[in-house]
């Protein structure tokens, strides 16, 4: 997470006593105060050998494990929610996780930088990469794999199967609904598999 009360704001989108799967969770900071202050339980899958270590002195349930190897090790429906967040742009198989997010949660919570954010748009008016709060990396050492938009993750999810249920944009905290795709610097979705 960018923020701390972008945190603040993806846990409000998750029910009180939730199972979750947290995907890319970082240091387990998420995780840690959805059990504290929301009474979920669950797990965080990491692959950072040292935010690994963070999740475990935080005292949340990690797995060390590539999210390119998909989500084998868990059956459907296990988990109320499936989190995302700031990990879709790190994936080459985006479809794929996405899949596997709606199959073993029945809500999956997904955000990521938002590349048509108006400051990255001047950037690259001006003939250079954006870089910001929530693009903090140059482009030649960017962990990011691809960039999205707000506006593209709802052909990305109906191409995916899943159906979006809210969506809006992040700002320094502030949540976003009217232009987002402009005016928002991460976007922010909530979805569910098709029936």
């Amino acid at each position: 997470m960018s923020d701390r009360s972008d945190l603040q704001t993806i846990a409000s989108l998750v029910p009180e006593g939730s199972r979750v799967l947290d995907l890319g969770c970082g240091d387990g900071e998420l995780l840690a105060h959805l059990q504290a202050t929301r009474g979920c339980t669950g797990y965080g899958i990491e692959i950072d050998d040292a935010n690994v270590l963070a999740c475990a002195q935080r005292g949340v349930s990690v797995i060390q494990l590539n999210l390119e190897d998909g989500l084998a090790l868990f059956g459907d429906a296990s988990f109320d929610v499936v989190l995302q967040l700031d990990t879709l742009q790190h994936v080459r198989h985006t479809q794929k996780l996405l899949r596997e997010t709606a199959r073993v949660g029945r809500i999956g919570i997904v955000s990521f930088p938002n590349f048509a954010h108006w400051p990255n748009r001047l950037r690259v008016a001006a003939g250079r990469m954006p870089i910001s709060r929530a693009l903090p990396y140059r482009w030649f050492d960017t962990p990011n794999v691809r960039f999205g938009t707000h506006a593209d993750f709802a052909e990305l999810a109906a191409e995916s199967g899943l159906r979006v249920t809210d969506s809006f944009g992040l700002l320094e905290g502030q949540i976003v609904r009217r232009w987002p795709n402009l005016r928002a610097s991460v976007a922010v979705f909530r979805f569910e598999k098709l029936a």
